[in-house]
């Protein structure tokens, strides 16, 4: 059974000091947490391409049209990683800057030397050939109207047999990946809320989000135990960080549902006991793990301190979950 509603919804004070904050995060509290206009919002969500990290971010676009001087790399400020950045911060996909930084990337980006010989050749939103990087790429792609078409078919095509998506299934694997599984999700969903949805791509996607759900977001479904280290990143999913990256984690695992109108059921319980637990006695997050990489921007004050990013996101998310719902829905 699920506890009882803190109120977190209700941000009071700490709400102040959310908006106090980058245009990429007052945008989104705005619209998210606030009764604002939506002529208020747009007006706060154009201003992520000219002032703040955004606009940081867009001006370190290089000679080459790429960041960090590669299409994906292992240090967080490559290509791709500064285009998962843009779109978590909600760059708006339609401004003059967004058109010009992504055409520059689709005409003059491709994978040769970042990626496997096969896939040397791939424009950048072709993909290459692992799962949880053509879902990082899929899902920034399709965020910024690109055509992903032929990366989305691919992804779910390689939909293991229990929901999800695993980066060794070429290897042999026959068992999802949580890390995997949320950038593949990521994408298909990305691709639905902006292409319209198929029967194919929503299909698949709803069976990985029962994959997530069957396991409550962090627990093993063959022993019920909590994982407590992801075995190959390291990570603590019960951690917060923001940027995620590849990693999985409870609250990212939430914020998907959110976005992408879940119904919570008491398979959620946990995780959402989770998230408030995290909850400091003045009302604010902290971020628990920053990933050892180059950030091409600061989004926060680093590891131990409150977190506007972190507090953002569990504020929605605890607003979905206990948003009123018809009898039954949630027990």
């Amino acid at each position: 059974m699920s506890s009882s509603p803190r109120k977190h919804h209700e941000p009071g004070p700490v709400l102040q000091w959310i908006l106090d904050s980058d245009p990429s995060i007052r945008w989104q509290a705005l619209r998210d947490l606030t009764g604002a206009s939506l002529e208020e919002v747009a007006t706060e969500r154009r201003r992520v391409s000219t002032d703040g990290a955004g606009a940081r971010l867009l001006a370190l676009q290089d000679a080459n049209e790429q960041w960090g001087g590669a299409t994906w790399n292992r240090g967080w400020n490559s290509t791709m990683h500064v285009l998962m950045l843009l779109r978590e911060m909600g760059l708006d996909p339609g401004s003059d800057a967004a058109r010009r930084a992504i055409s520059r990337v689709s005409v003059r980006v491709a994978w040769r030397d970042c990626g496997p010989p096969e896939a040397h050749n791939n424009p950048f939103f072709d993909g290459e050939t692992e799962p949880c990087i053509n879902g990082q790429v899929g899902a920034a792609g399709a965020y910024f109207g690109q055509n992903v078409q032929r990366l989305v078919g691919r992804l779910l095509a390689e939909q293991l047999s229990d929901g999800g998506w695993n980066c060794e299934a070429a290897k042999g694997s026959k068992r999802s990946s949580f890390n995997t599984t949320i950038c593949v999700l990521e994408a298909l969903l990305e691709h639905e809320q902006n292409f319209g949805a198929s029967s194919a791509v929503t299909a698949a996607r709803r069976r990985g989000q029962e994959y997530l759900l069957e396991r409550r977001l962090f627990r093993r479904r063959s022993t019920g135990e909590v994982i407590d280290q992801d075995r190959k990143g390291g990570a603590v999913w019960t951690n917060f960080a923001f940027p995620t990256w590849w990693h999985y984690e409870v609250l990212r695992g939430l914020e998907y549902l959110r976005r992408a109108g879940a119904v919570p059921d008491d398979r959620l319980s946990e995780a959402i006991q989770l998230v408030e637990s995290k909850c400091g006695a003045d009302g604010r997050w902290f971020l628990e793990t920053q990933y050892p990489g180059v950030m091409p921007v600061q989004t926060d004050e680093g590891a131990g301190r409150a977190s506007r990013w972190i507090t953002l996101r569990s504020l929605r998310i605890l607003k979905w979950y206990w948003a009123p719902r018809p009898e039954g829905t949630r027990s």
